[in-house]
């Protein structure tokens, strides 16, 4: 039997474990959110909102079921799920209808990452915020993964994720277990797939977080009035554009 990885949680949930991160968080929060919106794949690491701000929380399982298919989560005070929808597509949630939207350490645990943004802008009204962390592989476990070349999330999204899901598997699989042995890699690979664990099928540094929020900026229409870099991760500020007068 495979031993799962400690980190092959459901999603890898750190960006407010430490208090300097929770007031960095919490301050930018702050000054960007307001309004009703949603957060999705909090699990026990909830963004800290203002008092001028309501959230609901997204996941694509009820807190019960969430705790039998990930035990390694049972340990942690998850949020309450208000709504059970797949975090990716929204396909629950109206469009235009959202003040804010946040997804911190969500996107690269996503199959298409230019199109769960594309829904992302797209349930957002217009100036609404999509407020985002994302986890810069050099600090991770995915430091020996190569970064997600840009021309990859396009053919994703143009024909579908399915032609590189093994592929991110076994890579995934191979960084977790600093695994070099084909065969071993390729079980590991079997165990993620079979239990349908929502892996980091997509990493970036920096700088190619940058050129992807570029990209696809005049796609979506957003600006960026916010970049920081902390710790392990950056967190974006986006904001959906007004429509011209």
């Amino acid at each position: 039997m495979i031993a799962v990885a400690r980190r092959a949680w459901h999603r890898v949930k750190q960006p407010f474990a430490g208090d300097p991160s929770k007031r960095l968080h919490g301050r930018i929060a702050r000054e960007f959110l307001r309004g009703s919106g949603l957060e999705v794949g909090a699990l026990h690491n909830p963004l800290p909102v203002p008092t001028a701000a309501t959230v609901k929380y997204v996941d694509r399982m009820s807190k019960p079921d969430l705790l039998k298919h990930y035990p390694d989560l049972g340990d942690k005070n998850l949020v309450e799920v208000d709504v059970i929808d797949d975090g990716e597509t929204l396909r629950t949630v109206a469009d235009a209808s959202q003040d804010f939207l946040i997804a911190n350490h969500f996107l690269e645990h996503t199959q298409d990452p230019i199109g769960t943004l594309g829904r992302f802008f797209a349930v957002l009204k217009p100036g609404g915020v999509l407020y985002m962390a994302l986890p810069d592989k050099r600090f991770t476990f995915d430091k020996p993964r190569a970064v997600t070349p840009l021309r990859h999330l396009w053919d994703d999204h143009a024909h579908g994720p399915e032609r590189s899901r093994r592929q991110h598997f076994e890579e995934y699989a191979a960084a977790v277990h600093s695994l070099t042995d084909p065969a071993e890699v390729a079980k590991h690979a079997d165990h993620y797939m079979n239990a349908d664990y929502s892996i980091h099928f997509h990493v970036w540094d920096q700088p190619a977080m940058l050129e992807l929020l570029l990209a696809v900026r005049p796609k979506f229409g957003f600006d960026i009035p916010l970049m920081r870099a902390h710790a392990h991760e950056v967190i974006f500020v986006l904001t959906k554009a007004e429509p011209d007068a």
